[in-house]
């Protein structure tokens, strides 16, 4: 795949799509897929040849389901758990193990999902903090856009945002971003002493500077209008390598990301796909209320990313 900021591609997600066909389907761990959309999205994978699905949960209450929406789940293995917690604890073992190559997030709530996720002893924990990142393909733009972080750090300090930055631009290179363009978001586009978030950009740019972050072109703060339109960076007299041209737009809060991943999914009409970086493996984490749609692109975006080099490493290694 050949995405990057000067080659963009009008649809990205249907360009990911054919780079992963005829590759051969890897084990998806779905963790307590105990809703009639969780098993259509196992359904969908195995029909597109994209994964062999592992159903993790109650084996009758899913079967159950399966039933009552005439959903054929005999191709898919089902591993037995009582109940969410034992679903994720046996999940998270799994990929450990090397059972499954990705883990896909269910009907149980976030947090019991990434406490399993990341327990310090038993869970997938390596050096790198993990962050979620979502991939947008938004009508009009021409490119994916990566938001980072709207769904697993609320409010990093410096160490964490260095990570959140480090894992959006790894993400990028899997996907076929090579050199991605970051745009550290603000309020405004000058260093203010009373907003942490400019403070913040502005050493997260020194720390590009001098080499703790490395892989794309990083600038802050920058306002949304000005990360993102080069007539707009034009009119406020904004001189920035982004130029109005960014791939990676980091927010300065979870609620932040959230709303603005939301907005543009819902009221822009965005394709969107979620994942978890930092992880031994990728970790797919979708909302319960997602769709098809969303859950099978974040699975199509976990499968690219090990073929394209995610290396699983074990605690206290880098991830990528």
């Amino acid at each position: 795949m050949t995405t990057s900021a000067t080659t963009p591609s009008l649809h990205f997600f249907d360009d990911l799509a054919a780079t992963l066909h005829g590759a051969p389907p890897l084990p998806v761990g779905i963790i307590y897929p105990c809703s009639a959309v969780s098993l259509r999205a196992a359904c969908e994978l195995l029909r597109r040849g994209l994964a062999q699905p592992v159903l993790i949960g109650p084996a009758a209450r899913i079967r159950e389901i399966a039933r009552e929406e005439s959903l054929d789940i005999t191709a898919c293995r089902i591993v037995e758990a009582i109940d969410d917690a034992q679903a994720a604890q046996r999940g998270v073992r799994m990929a450990r193990d090397g059972e499954v190559a990705v883990l896909m997030k269910g009907a149980l709530h976030s947090r019991v999902y990434l406490h399993e996720i990341g327990h310090h002893e038993s869970g997938l924990r390596t050096d790198r903090w993990m962050s979620h990142v979502y991939i947008l393909d938004l009508p009009g733009v021409g490119r994916p856009l990566l938001v980072s972080d709207g769904a697993v750090n609320i409010a990093p300090d410096l160490d964490v945002r260095r990570d959140i930055v480090r894992n959006a631009i790894d993400l990028a290179h899997m996907l076929g971003i090579a050199c991605p363009r970051v745009a550290l978001l603000s309020a405004v586009e000058t260093v203010n002493p009373g907003l942490q978030s400019t403070l913040d950009a502005a050493i997260i740019c020194k720390m590009a500077d001098r080499g703790q972050i490395t892989g794309g072109i990083v600038d802050g703060p920058l306002a949304f209008d000005n990360a993102l339109s080069p007539e707009a960076a034009r009119c406020k007299g904004v001189h920035s390598p982004i130029g109005g041209q960014a791939d990676i737009l980091i927010v300065p809060d979870l609620e932040a990301g959230n709303i603005l991943a939301k907005q543009m999914t819902f009221l822009g009409g965005a394709q969107a796909a979620g994942i978890v970086l930092g992880a031994r493996v990728p970790v797919i984490l979708t909302s319960r209320a997602d769709s098809l749609s969303t859950r099978v692109l974040s699975c199509m975006v976990a499968i690219s990313m090990i073929r394209n080099g995610y290396r699983i490493a074990g605690p206290g290694v880098d991830a990528a």
